[in-house]
């Protein structure tokens, strides 16, 4: 059953959501070579709790850390541990926070030093991707049209691999609400987007083949021919009027572009 959330709740939902970015923001700006997974997972819970918020990730179905730290092949539910960064790394760091009893989730691929022109194409098709995603989450629109805009772009124009078991989805009070929302799919299919509804629309995009396999810790996802992937979210209010962003990339682009130990992933349509 999709939550539809009144305007009061959709501003207290906000500030959890800025609260990510504000959280990646800090993380950005201190990627590095030579860092471990498992110190930039710390360093993002100990953010989220400095700001009187909880990692919605942490003993979440089992998922034992604060933050899903995916690299180069891994697509998504990465755990941190003892992975050293190198130049030449991409690294998904997803996100999410409860505060106020709402929860914000988004996730974000740096490039760390100089990573080939490939992957930086992939880096930035993908979030364009997402953001062509957002401009169909409008009221009396469907799923369809959001999951078609991002297909057509980086499956149909690029040749991409469109992973097709993880999707993007609801957000409130859960971590994980109705609807579901694809990647992939047919313009006019799905639920139908109304005001009041908040949903997490998050590209996940391989520079390869769609097909994916798991690790044998239960979470980690990888490509199938292990060829880098790349993972952008937002979340988005749908209004009677032009889509709500309630989360933000502004701190995380600034800090990006301020660390000269990463690759600015510019690019946004």
């Amino acid at each position: 059953m999709i939550q539809y959330k009144s305007q009061a709740e959709i501003e207290i939902m906000r500030e959890s959501c800025l609260l990510v970015g504000k959280a990646h923001a800090a993380v950005a700006a201190l990627l590095k070579p030579g860092m471990t997974t498992l110190q930039v997972n710390n360093l993002v819970e100990e953010f989220i709790l400095d700001n009187g918020a909880i990692p919605s990730f942490k003993n979440y179905h089992g998922f034992p850390y604060a933050t899903c730290i995916s690299m180069n092949e891994a697509v998504v539910h990465g755990f941190p541990g003892s992975h050293v960064l190198k130049d030449g790394d991409i690294i998904s760091l997803d996100i999410g926070v409860k505060k106020n009893g709402f929860h914000g989730d988004s996730a974000y691929t740096y490039a760390i030093g100089d990573i080939e022109a490939s992957i930086q194409q992939l880096l930035r098709v993908t979030k364009e991707s997402l953001y062509l995603g957002i401009e169909k989450a409008r009221q009396g629109n469907r799923v369809g049209d959001i999951a078609n805009a991002i297909q057509e772009h980086t499956e149909k124009k690029h040749g991409y691999g469109v992973v097709r078991e993880l999707v993007g989805h609801g957000l409130g009070r859960e971590l994980h609400e109705d609807p579901q929302v694809p990647n992939y799919g047919k313009k006019g299919t799905g639920a139908k987007l109304k005001a009041g509804m908040v949903i997490a629309i998050e590209p996940m995009i391989n520079l390869g083949v769609k097909e994916i396999s798991q690790l044998n810790d239960g979470w980690t996802i990888l490509t199938k021919d292990r060829k880098p992937s790349a993972h952008f979210e937002h979340d988005v209010c749908i209004t009677s009027g032009e889509p709500d962003i309630l989360s933000s990339f502004v701190e995380i682009e600034a800090a990006e572009k301020a660390n000269s130990n990463l690759t600015w992933s510019y690019g946004v349509v």
